[in-house]
């Protein structure tokens, strides 16, 4: 006789592995009919555009995996933005050396992000304000004090070097010819430029190393572990001697700083700053990513490496839709039906069916 368990461990490890077989799935479909879709530059690109969106969702992990959640990360990108360039821009007008320029911008970037997230973290740890509510006028607040530091308009003017540096590759390769480290081949011809080829963009690994740090936290630590905790059982979490609140506080203030280092290697990228608009919706993909890579919205579960994944799946989609020649509308439709298939598959999880039955 036939033993159902034997059957359901194949359905069970490709219900954990699913979002990596999607995305394997995805870039073989889109190589095998996307033109130039398998090319370095392409991939380089997807790449290059899903540091923001990595380090949004790294922070919503760790909210997530409490059983919070955290709307205010989009907006909370902006305010940074906004608050380091105008940094950047007022010193270089003063006449300050770039490096002290970007350095400072940098720092002042970060220290105006954290404080969203300490306000969050007050408001849903200490006043018990529900997480949705206290990220959402958050939300708010981070977009006005935005649009009111720029004007409503991207703030220019920049050092030269920021764009320089956030555009720079950790090495160059000219076929036939050269291969250097951090700066491009010395006299290169102008039909050169058409086959220089950057490898590794400096953000992305800048990103990759912030995301394993996070990663290795949330996974191998007393304070992941004690994240994960909060998420199964609040109760059995306070019972077991977690301090709750000062650890959710500490969590919000976390996803708030991963909001301002993405938004300030945005700035480098880009050489300006920029509010977040509302068409934007970078707190909705970094959301959707997580859930795509394995988190439950319950609490309780939850990877860096899963939201990474998710990241992934998004960009790719985006990017092989548009090699493709298909309306970029349709990566909305696509995605709302991959977050549904994950929260269905989730729901018929072993943990999930355990805990309601």
């Amino acid at each position: 006789m036939r033993n159902p368990g034997m059957s359901a461990k194949p359905l069970a490890f490709f219900g954990e592995r699913w979002a990596t077989f999607f995305l394997l799935a995805m870039l073989i479909v889109f190589s095998l009919v996307g033109r130039n879709f398998f090319a370095f530059k392409n991939f380089s690109n997807i790449l290059y555009f899903a540091t923001t969106y990595a380090l949004l969702a790294a922070g919503e992990t760790f909210v997530i995996v409490t059983g919070g959640i955290d709307l205010s990360v989009g907006f909370v990108f902006g305010f940074v933005a906004v608050c380091s360039s105008i940094t950047m821009r007022d010193m270089f007008a003063a006449g300050v050396p770039d490096t002290v320029c970007m350095l400072v911008g940098s720092i002042v970037g970060l220290g105006a992000g954290v404080l969203p997230g300490l306000i969050n973290g007050i408001l849903v740890a200490r006043l018990r304000v529900p997480p949705f509510i206290a990220t959402l006028g958050m939300y708010g607040v981070a977009n006005g004090m935005a649009l009111n530091l720029s004007q409503g308009f991207p703030v220019t003017f920049l050092p030269p070097r920021v764009q320089e540096i956030g555009n720079s590759f950790i090495a160059y390769l000219l076929p036939g010819k050269a291969f250097t480290f951090f700066q491009r081949p010395l006299n290169l011809q102008p039909s050169d430029l058409r086959y220089l080829l950057g490898i590794v963009p400096g953000t992305v690994l800048v990103a990759a190393v912030i995301l394993l740090i996070s990663a290795f936290l949330l996974a191998r630590t007393r304070f992941g572990q004690h994240t994960y905790a909060i998420g199964g059982s609040k109760d059995a979490a306070i019972r077991s001697g977690i301090n709750v609140p000062s650890h959710l506080l500490r969590i919000y203030v976390l996803s708030s700083l991963f909001a301002s280092l993405a938004a300030v290697l945005y700035v480098f990228r880009v050489g300006l700053g920029n509010f977040t608009t509302f068409s934007s919706s970078y707190e909705l993909f970094a959301i959707a990513a997580v859930v795509i890579g394995g988190a439950s919205l319950m609490g309780g579960k939850g990877t860096i490496g899963g939201a990474v994944i998710g990241i992934l799946i998004l960009m790719t989609l985006e990017n092989g839709l548009n090699v493709m020649g298909i309306p970029s509308f349709y990566r909305y439709i696509a995605t709302g039906l991959i977050l549904i298939t994950a929260v269905v598959i989730d729901q018929f999880t072993p943990e999930r069916r355990a805990s309601s039955a």
